[in-house]
Protein backbone atom coordinates (compact mmCIF):
# COMPACT_ATOMS: atom_id res chain seq x y z
CA UNK A 1 0.00 0.00 0.00
CA UNK A 2 1.23 3.47 -0.86
CA UNK A 3 1.51 6.19 1.75
CA UNK A 4 -0.12 8.68 -0.63
CA UNK A 5 -3.33 6.65 -0.52
CA UNK A 6 -3.33 6.69 3.29
CA UNK A 7 -2.56 10.42 3.31
CA UNK A 8 -5.45 11.15 0.93
CA UNK A 9 -7.83 9.05 3.03
CA UNK A 10 -6.74 10.50 6.39
CA UNK A 11 -6.96 14.08 5.15
CA UNK A 12 -10.48 13.43 3.84
CA UNK A 13 -11.68 12.79 7.40
CA UNK A 14 -13.28 15.64 9.34
CA UNK A 15 -10.92 18.22 10.90
CA UNK A 16 -7.71 16.29 10.08
CA UNK A 17 -4.35 17.94 9.56
CA UNK A 18 -0.91 16.54 8.83
CA UNK A 19 1.80 17.94 11.10
CA UNK A 20 5.36 17.08 12.13
CA UNK A 21 5.87 15.06 15.30
CA UNK A 22 9.59 15.05 16.17
CA UNK A 23 11.16 13.36 13.13
CA UNK A 24 7.86 11.66 12.24
CA UNK A 25 4.83 12.98 10.44
CA UNK A 26 1.41 12.70 12.06
CA UNK A 27 -2.28 12.94 11.29
CA UNK A 28 -4.23 14.81 13.92
CA UNK A 29 -7.80 15.71 14.62
CA UNK A 30 -8.13 19.02 16.46
CA UNK A 31 -4.46 18.78 17.42
CA UNK A 32 -4.62 15.21 18.79
CA UNK A 33 -2.57 12.48 17.08
CA UNK A 34 -4.25 9.33 15.78
CA UNK A 35 -1.62 8.14 13.23
CA UNK A 36 2.14 8.65 12.98
CA UNK A 37 4.47 7.95 10.07
CA UNK A 38 8.08 7.02 10.85
CA UNK A 39 10.74 8.67 8.65
CA UNK A 40 11.39 5.54 6.55
CA UNK A 41 7.69 5.51 5.52
CA UNK A 42 7.62 1.70 5.50
CA UNK A 43 5.16 1.57 8.41
CA UNK A 44 2.44 3.64 9.95
CA UNK A 45 1.48 3.66 13.60
CA UNK A 46 -2.28 3.68 14.13
CA UNK A 47 -3.51 4.58 17.61
CA UNK A 48 -6.59 2.38 17.46
CA UNK A 49 -8.81 1.60 20.43
CA UNK A 50 -8.28 -1.78 22.10
CA UNK A 51 -11.55 -3.18 20.75
CA UNK A 52 -10.29 -2.51 17.21
CA UNK A 53 -6.69 -3.61 17.85
CA UNK A 54 -7.24 -7.17 18.97
CA UNK A 55 -9.37 -8.33 16.02
CA UNK A 56 -6.93 -6.69 13.57
CA UNK A 57 -3.97 -8.42 15.21
CA UNK A 58 -5.68 -11.80 14.96
CA UNK A 59 -6.94 -11.38 11.39
CA UNK A 60 -3.87 -9.73 9.79
CA UNK A 61 -0.70 -10.88 11.57
CA UNK A 62 1.21 -10.78 8.27
CA UNK A 63 1.20 -6.95 8.23
CA UNK A 64 -0.06 -5.77 11.64
CA UNK A 65 1.74 -5.99 14.98
CA UNK A 66 1.37 -4.39 18.40
CA UNK A 67 2.80 -0.91 18.87
CA UNK A 68 4.40 -0.75 22.31
CA UNK A 69 5.20 2.27 24.46
CA UNK A 70 7.21 0.76 27.26
CA UNK A 71 5.15 -2.14 28.56
CA UNK A 72 1.85 -0.71 27.26
CA UNK A 73 0.30 -1.40 23.88
CA UNK A 74 -0.90 1.91 22.45
CA UNK A 75 -1.76 0.98 18.90
CA UNK A 76 -0.84 -0.95 15.80
CA UNK A 77 2.26 -0.93 13.64
CA UNK A 78 1.22 -1.55 10.04
CA UNK A 79 3.74 -2.74 7.42
CA UNK A 80 2.71 -0.89 4.27
CA UNK A 81 4.41 -3.17 1.71
CA UNK A 82 2.07 -6.07 2.50
CA UNK A 83 -0.96 -4.21 3.90
CA UNK A 84 -4.45 -4.50 2.45
CA UNK A 85 -5.65 -0.97 1.60
CA UNK A 86 -9.24 -1.49 2.75
CA UNK A 87 -8.06 -2.78 6.14
CA UNK A 88 -5.64 0.12 6.66
CA UNK A 89 -8.22 2.72 5.66
CA UNK A 90 -10.72 1.15 8.04
CA UNK A 91 -8.20 1.22 10.91
CA UNK A 92 -7.31 4.85 10.20
CA UNK A 93 -11.01 5.77 10.18
CA UNK A 94 -11.63 3.91 13.45
CA UNK A 95 -8.62 5.58 15.10
CA UNK A 96 -9.95 8.97 13.97
CA UNK A 97 -13.41 8.17 15.36
CA UNK A 98 -11.93 6.95 18.66
CA UNK A 99 -9.88 10.14 19.01
CA UNK A 100 -12.94 12.32 18.31
CA UNK A 101 -15.03 10.28 20.76
CA UNK A 102 -12.37 10.46 23.48
CA UNK A 103 -12.20 14.24 23.19
CA UNK A 104 -15.99 14.61 23.18
CA UNK A 105 -16.42 13.14 26.66
CA UNK A 106 -15.89 14.84 30.00
CA UNK A 107 -12.27 15.83 30.61
CA UNK A 108 -12.13 14.36 34.11
CA UNK A 109 -14.43 13.26 36.94
CA UNK A 110 -13.58 16.49 38.77
CA UNK A 111 -14.72 18.59 35.78
CA UNK A 112 -17.95 16.62 35.64
CA UNK A 113 -18.55 17.21 39.37
CA UNK A 114 -18.11 20.96 38.95
CA UNK A 115 -20.63 21.01 36.15
CA UNK A 116 -23.18 19.10 38.24
CA UNK A 117 -22.77 21.42 41.27
CA UNK A 118 -23.24 24.61 39.25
Amino acid sequence: MKLDSIRKHALSLEAVTEEPHHNYSSFRVRGKIFVTIPPDEQFIHVFAAEEDREPALMMYPDFIEKLHWGSRVLGLRVRLASAKPNVVKSLVTKAHEARVQKDAGPKSPRARTRILKS
